[in-house]
């Protein structure tokens, strides 16, 4: 495939180069030789504000992936095929397909000026996915869908690349344990705490606990490892390891030998990440002690990482992760709802606005989180489940990758969650099981 614009700026070769990962088994060839363009007898793409004959596909472009700054853009959006989009134009197809990816999987909107929820974070609601309600969809993934079929009544001929569905569990260890391995202190204020709320029969779990009679609540280590090996699945797990207790970083001491040896025996089993703390989030010191500590730990590199709180902001946490020597990043989706923040369901390259280049840097979006349901949505497990289900086959309908957001703590038997133990039960031996079996059998 030839690739023709008669400029090639670095936004135009990031998009390109994310096209041609996603479309094709071979390299698009991106030119702006205008002769060799038209010379050319395959299947070619023109991209610029002209076309030259019919034998191209001709894309009308917009400035968008030809400025050098960061601008208020005009994203009004219309009906294509029963799906938004935006940045309508002329040609052999409606809109530029490029520019609108590009706007969405950069998070070009996140560089503008928003407003912030209560933990400091973006909020969905300023996006263009929840205004006009596409958050629910990988949008993205659906143009390029319908790219492929526009594509085809020009060029027959071409093929394109396979992409194959995957499912990727992951955990965030926020507290492994309820009760265990919390210390003296920390056990002794949470008595006097049930006390004052007169909760006896936290007291007494709590006792029963500590003495070994009972399983803590929050420890459903086993379950879930007898969970993954029926459904012959490897997640990943995301460890929470702040050095010192804060407001929103309540992990288990990395004190505790209890607590490495977790870390260490899930290091041999499954990946490993860094569930980055909110204490250094603006510390680019600590995140790095933190990375080195888990590495220590696990006597390997961290190359993975998610947000704690997926507190992260655009324009600085992914080059401060990338410093650190993060590859792999996990964070992006929205800690208030589900959906696809990005509005695509693909890994892909993060383009760095303020630098203006492509980085090595892989974003791996989520699309379900067990908190959001439960927390912001206020699901019921079955109403959860309906929504797991429903953005777990949409993923699977566009081949992309199913990354879902689950906590032991919210995974326990505990009344508080009743149920959506049960509904993670089901989805792993009802859905999860079968497409494993039919990836690998």
């Amino acid at each position: 495939m030839l690739f023709y614009s008669d400029t090639i700026s670095p936004r135009l070769r990031y998009i390109v180069e994310f096209f041609s990962a996603e479309l094709f088994d071979e390299p698009v060839e991106l030119t702006s030789d205008e002769e060799l363009f038209r010379q050319s007898s395959g299947p070619r793409i023109n991209y610029s504000k002209h076309d030259f004959s019919e034998k191209e596909f001709f894309v009308s472009s917009t400035s968008l992936l030809f400025e050098k700054d960061i601008r208020q853009q005009t994203t009004d959006c219309f009906e294509v095929n029963f799906h938004k989009a935006f940045f309508a134009t002329r040609g052999d197809f409606p809109f530029d397909i490029f520019a609108a990816s590009f706007y969405l999987i950069s998070r070009y909107e996140e560089y503008l000026p928003h407003e912030l929820d209560e933990f400091g974070r973006y909020a969905h609601t300023n996006s263009l996915a929840f205004r006009e309600g596409f958050l629910n969809q990988p949008l993205v993934n659906i143009w390029l869908a319908d790219f492929k079929k526009a594509l085809l009544r020009k060029f027959p001929e071409l093929i394109f690349r396979h992409r194959q569905f995957t499912c990727l569990l992951t955990y965030d260890v926020d507290i492994a344990y309820s009760y265990r391995n919390k210390g003296f202190r920390r056990n002794a204020a949470g008595f006097v705490r049930s006390g004052l709320k007169g909760n006896w029969s936290e007291i007494l779990q709590r006792m029963r606990v500590l003495r070994g009679k009972e399983k803590d609540p929050y420890d459903c280590f086993e379950w879930l490892d007898a969970l993954h090996l029926y459904c012959r699945i490897k997640p990943y797990y995301f460890f929470l390891v702040a050095k010192k207790r804060g407001t929103y970083d309540k992990n288990i001491s990395t004190r505790r030998k209890a607590f490495r040896e977790m870390i260490e025996y899930y290091a041999k089993q499954y990946k490993i990440g860094l569930h980055s703390s909110w204490q250094s989030n603006n510390d680019p010191r600590l995140l790095k002690e933190e990375k080195e500590w888990l590495e220590v730990v696990t006597e390997t590199s961290i190359a993975e990482s998610r947000q704690h709180y997926l507190k992260f902001n655009v324009e600085k946490t992914f080059a401060v992760l990338q410093n650190c020597g993060i590859e792999k990043e996990f964070s992006m989706g929205y800690g208030t709802t589900n959906g696809f923040r990005a509005s695509i369901c693909s890994s892909y390259l993060w383009y760095d606005l303020k630098q203006e280049q492509s980085t090595d840097l892989v974003i791996y979006p989520f699309c379900f989180m067990d908190a959001n349901a439960i927390f912001e949505q206020k699901l019921t497990p079955s109403q959860g489940y309906d929504e797991l289900i429903h953005y777990y086959e949409l993923v699977k309908k566009y081949n992309g990758i199913f990354i879902s957001i689950w906590h032991n703590h919210l995974l326990t038997s505990e009344a508080a969650f009743a149920g959506w133990r049960e509904a993670f039960e089901l989805f792993m031996k009802e859905t999860v099981y079968w497409d494993a079996y039919y990836d690998k059998g």
